[in-house]
């Protein structure tokens, strides 16, 4: 099996900065794209930003120039480093990854369990 574990949200007053991690873990063969989506209330989920195995990156309009996506993949691990953060991007963040693993034939998507992401006017 392959787990995803994000940590890193909390609350923050706008102005701010955190930095989510995610570890993916498990039987991993391969990790192609990670990324991370967000869902705020009463919302659908959106992507915030997605980095390919070679450092390619994609971001969402609202967070270009604030957010900043990386990866480590000698630790399987992708980073989101959220600046200047708005009352707006409030949300719980979910880690993404399109994995091919040693178990299951082909590329899927794992999701982590969500972290809490709350911005204070």
């Amino acid at each position: 099996q392959v787990q995803l574990v994000e940590s890193g949200g909390g609350l923050v007053q706008a102005g701010g900065s955190l930095r989510l991690s995610c570890a993916a873990s498990g039987s991993i063969f391969s990790i192609n794209v990670m990324g991370w989506y967000r869902q705020g209330p009463g919302k659908q989920r959106e992507l915030v930003a997605a980095i390919t195995s070679g450092g390619s990156t994609n971001y969402a309009d609202s967070v270009k120039g604030r957010f900043t996506i990386s990866r480590d993949n000698a630790k399987n691990t992708v980073y989101l480093q959220m600046n200047s953060l708005k009352p707006e991007d409030t949300a719980v963040y979910y880690c993404n990854g399109k994995i091919t693993s040693w178990v299951v034939v082909g590329t899927a998507d794992y999701w982590g369990q969500g972290t809490q992401v709350t911005v204070s006017s």
